[in-house]
């Protein structure tokens, strides 16, 4: 009995172990939440300079399985002067392959999203979380070396309502190639004893979307920091800025990004 304890006790140190420095901050990872458990989380972003504007977007997350997951999210912000539901999103993602091997895996995952937005059409970009209406998918592979989780992403967007919805001499593009590098690096603990040890994690992503139709584009860079505490309560805390583009009136440009989740394990039948 001690023995299968203490294998078993082994075996979720190494998991969470291996899944922390893959939690990244502005994209999914190919890996799935646990089984049978629900995550909650509220994310704030927005800009200081010019003004302060700020998104809030609450968000309830379902691990089925070890295979499937999806997410329930909202939208509201200021940017009208006062707080103002936008719309919302229901995101899904599969993963298709696994490859486990003593401190490394390597992953492969489908995900697809639908948006809804009251927002008028504002911006070159198509963003999917508040600003614009229509749908998403892509592929994600992501290989953990140890500490180190690196993971790739490419995304076709497509947006609803655009000429109904443009402002009068904006861009309006209804397609848009999405695509993300991202790298996660466990800093603590040195060695995993328990559960309740904290971690922190350091991450720094490459963000990037391209218009197919006349080839603008942008290039962001946002590194981030994280923590998480008894495996269960986790704080990111990230700031993004382009580094190169020509896509007029960006709303997700030189943005900070504060949020806090919480996850409840084994609460699915």
């Amino acid at each position: 009995m001690r023995k299968g304890i203490l294998i078993l006790l082994v075996a979720l140190l190494t998991s969470l172990s291996a899944i922390a420095q893959e939690l990244y901050i502005y994209s999914e990872p190919a890996s799935n939440m646990p089984k049978k458990s629900i995550g909650v989380r509220l994310t704030t972003e927005g800009t200081i300079n010019p003004k302060f504007t700020n998104r809030i977007m609450p968000e309830v997350m379902f691990g089925l399985n070890k295979n499937l997951m999806f997410h329930l999210q909202g939208f509201a912000s200021d940017t009208k002067g006062k707080y103002a539901v936008e719309g919302g999103s229901v995101y899904a993602k599969y993963r298709f392959l696994s490859l486990d091997e003593a401190q490394s895996h390597f992953r492969g995952a489908v995900f697809g999203r639908v948006s809804t937005s009251n927002l008028p059409i504002a911006t070159e970009d198509i963003n999917l979380e508040g600003d614009n209406s229509g749908w998403q998918a892509g592929v994600i592979f992501t290989q953990l070396l140890h500490k180190l989780a690196l993971s790739g992403t490419v995304g076709y967007n497509q947006a609803f309502n655009v000429k109904s919805k443009q402002v009068a001499g904006m861009p309006s593009p209804d397609k848009m190639i999405n695509y993300s590098l991202s790298s996660g690096y466990l800093l603590l603990p040195f060695v995993y004893k328990n559960y309740q040890q904290p971690n922190f994690n350091l991450y720094f992503e490459v963000l990037g979307k391209t218009n197919p139709e006349n080839g603008n584009s942008y290039l962001d860079f946002a590194p981030a920091v994280q923590f998480i505490f008894n495996s269960r309560t986790r704080i990111d805390l990230g700031y993004r800025f382009q580094v190169a583009g020509d896509m007029q009136n960006r709303y997700l440009k030189n943005m900070y990004l504060a949020r806090l989740e919480l996850n409840f394990f084994n609460v699915l039948k």
